[in-house]
């Protein structure tokens, strides 16, 4: 294309330079909020794809939601019952494999109800990240059991904690079948571990019960290190939903004081706490991030564990809300 030159010729591509920024800006402005229609959805846990979607697993529903890039409605991605899927408890987006992974099961929240169907065991469930089309599932060896959520190691290898078990499962690269990682004797008896995720060579653990961090090397052969507290210079409470952030940095969901979302920083075994932002009364549970906006899901899982005959509040839109975070 030839380009008119002099002072009247320049103002032209100038021109079309700025719309050209004004229209990829306003085209990649982030929703403020991201609902997830419907009721009973119950959501605990969230991940982004490569291509900024966001994905929520459903307790309630027994399904997995996906809002596409820059929507600010999820849809249902994954029905219940698809290749056996129950109750969704951690999901994690795995863009080189172009797979999603879910944590799957029968919630145990109370006593057996009558009439109730017989629960489900956990198992760690995979699904196409595109099509949500079933990939393959694997049963946790053990029960009682509970697969909360999901990080992914260096070499391919997929972790997943084990709430009740309070335990660290992992799945091999090409493997058919979990694997103990780090059995319970590693942790505190009332750890209760949650949120998982991977920095460099090493998993990070929270637990949800004992209010602690763990880290936990990857060794050269793949094995388990011997799980460190890490040592913080503020106290967390109800750690939850946790994603790594950069190569040092964790984003961390705290559900005392209101709800905080906060960064940690590690050096080694310590870490730094600030809190990035107060104020989720209806129970934040997980975090993603889409470029530099994280979306803090609140799951409202008070509600699941209401007594029968309790009093029940007006039902909320089952939401996430966005927070600029910045680069890692």
């Amino acid at each position: 294309m030839n380009i008119p030159t002099g002072p009247r010729g320049l103002l032209i591509p100038c021109l079309l330079s700025a719309a050209v920024v004004l229209s990829v800006a306003h085209a990649a402005a982030p929703p403020q909020e991201i609902v997830i229609p419907g009721e009973k959805i119950f959501p605990e846990s969230t991940t982004s794809g490569p291509d900024g979607s966001l994905y929520f697993g459903s307790i309630g529903q027994k399904m997995i939601f996906r809002a596409k890039p820059g929507a600010a409605t999820a849809e249902p991605f994954v029905q219940s019952g698809a290749d056996g899927l129950d109750s969704v408890f951690g999901v994690f987006a795995d863009a080189k494999t172009n797979t999603l992974y879910a944590c799957s099961g029968t919630p145990a929240f109370g006593p057996p109800q009558p009439g109730a169907p017989p629960p489900k065991p956990a198992a760690l469930r995979t699904f196409d990240l595109k099509t949500g089309a079933p990939r393959g599932t694997y049963p946790f060896p053990s029960a009682p059991s509970l697969c909360n959520d999901i990080a992914l190691g260096p070499d391919g290898s997929a972790y997943a904690t084990d709430t009740l078990g309070n335990q660290v499962l992992r799945l091999k690269k090409g493997a058919k079948e979990l694997d103990v990682w780090v059995a319970k004797a590693g942790f505190p008896p009332n750890a209760a571990l949650d949120g998982i995720s991977v920095l460099g060579q090493r998993v990070i653990v929270n637990a949800l019960g004992a209010s602690k961090l763990f880290s936990i090397s990857i060794e050269k052969d793949g094995s388990a290190g011997t799980p460190a507290e890490i040592t913080l210079d503020k106290t967390i409470m109800r750690p939850d939903g946790m994603r790594s952030f950069g190569k040092n940095s964790l984003l961390l969901i705290d559900g005392a004081n209101g709800g905080e979302l906060s960064k940690v920083t590690l050096t080694g075994n310590t870490g730094k706490l600030e809190v990035i932002k107060q104020g989720y009364p209806d129970g934040p549970v997980a975090v993603a991030v889409v470029g530099t906006t994280a979306y803090v899901l609140e799951g409202q899982l008070s509600g699941m564990m209401r007594r029968p005959g309790a009093e029940v509040p007006p039902p909320k839109p089952f939401h996430a809300t966005a927070v600029e975070v910045g680069k890692p």
